[in-house]
């Protein structure tokens, strides 16, 4: 019978401890993605970008973005997705065609996509600022 309580009672420690941890992840990824949620993108200037290929990256813990934007006479002229982990945010992968046609990275934002399409644009604006360095 004592065995038998030491066995539930360790069952039980294990199970809290669990849930513990989860609501500690959740908490963690939660303050992250409202850390994303208050940064700004900040648009950079294209006539001081150099030709080239620029691979740009970003990461909000659990949505991460790797763009390649081409840049050819101080104009965007194509961003590649190569990487998103985006968990719900697929909708935003169409961010780098409207930062594209607008050439600027003050675009709309897709609704329901939130994060990634922060994430996106933050690693659009890593590869511009490294073309116009």
């Amino acid at each position: 019978m004592k065995r038998k309580k030491i066995i539930i009672l360790s069952i039980l420690i294990v199970l809290i401890g669990f849930i513990i941890a989860i609501i500690g992840t959740k908490a963690y990824i939660e303050a992250k993605l409202e850390r994303l949620a208050d940064q700004s993108i900040s648009n950079v200037d294209l006539s001081n970008a150099k030709d080239g290929i620029y691979i740009g990256s970003y990461k909000a813990f659990p949505v991460a973005a790797e763009v390649e934007v081409t840049i050819n006479n101080h104009r965007i002229k194509e961003i590649g997705l190569k990487k998103h982990n985006n968990g719900q945010g697929s909708a935003a992968e169409i961010i780098p065609g409207k930062v594209v046609e607008a050439q600027t990275l003050e675009v709309d934002i897709v609704a329901g996509a939130t994060y990634s399409s922060k994430v996106i644009l933050k690693a659009i604006e890593d590869a511009l600022n490294q073309a116009s360095r």
